[in-house]
């Protein structure tokens, strides 16, 4: 464990609090005109996903754990859970659906990703900036709206429904956040 001020914790670290982990989801410093300055921490306690909201003073001390990045490949899901492999050693590890979230809907088979891992379990994962996903269905294009700035509604083919520009049709191979679901850009291949 490593102590740090409480003001230099940021999203994705992980947290010991009173013995249990926590992976913090946001972290906010407010510095009220009077006041002592305070930092907001969101996060989830990691053994059962509970969701708690603390509030420490931004020179507080607070224990930091110490987890590793590693980067492993997506293999496949099943009842027990998402299966990854470590490329270097080939040792599996699996995550719940629950300790994915909505992240599930753009795993692809073979994807790298970068899991946080701590003791030998991984706690936390971080995919691709981007992925790549075809258009399965989307609405007609409308005569007249050719404004840059009007998106109509698409279904992506992991069924995550999202905004496109007019121009793109049912079929077309699109380049997707996968922070937020937002389209970027036509897939260059």
């Amino acid at each position: 464990m490593v102590k740090v001020i409480a003001s230099s914790v940021r999203k994705g670290n992980v947290l010991d609090v009173d013995g249990k982990l926590y992976v913090v989801l946001t972290a906010q410093n407010f510095h009220p005109g009077k006041g002592t300055p305070v930092t907001q921490v969101d996060m989830r306690r990691i053994s059962d996903g509970v969701k708690v909201s603390e509030r420490y003073r931004t020179t507080e001390q607070v224990e930091r754990a110490f987890v590793e990045d590693r980067e492993h490949t997506f293999l496949y899901e099943d009842a027990e859970g998402f299966h990854f492999m470590n490329p270097e050693t080939y040792d599996q590890l699996v995550m719940s659906a629950e300790d994915i979230g909505d992240l599930k809907a753009y795993l692809q088979e073979g994807m790298a990703v970068m899991l946080s891992i701590h003791e030998g379990i991984a706690i936390a994962i971080d995919l691709p900036r981007h992925v790549i996903l075809e258009i399965t269905e989307t609405e007609p294009v409308v005569k007249g709206q050719t404004a840059s700035s009007s998106y109509k509604p698409a279904v992506l083919s992991n069924g995550v429904r999202t905004l496109v520009p007019p121009h793109i049709q049912a079929g077309t191979r699109v380049v997707i956040a996968t922070e937020d679901g937002s389209y970027v850009e036509r897939a260059k291949d």
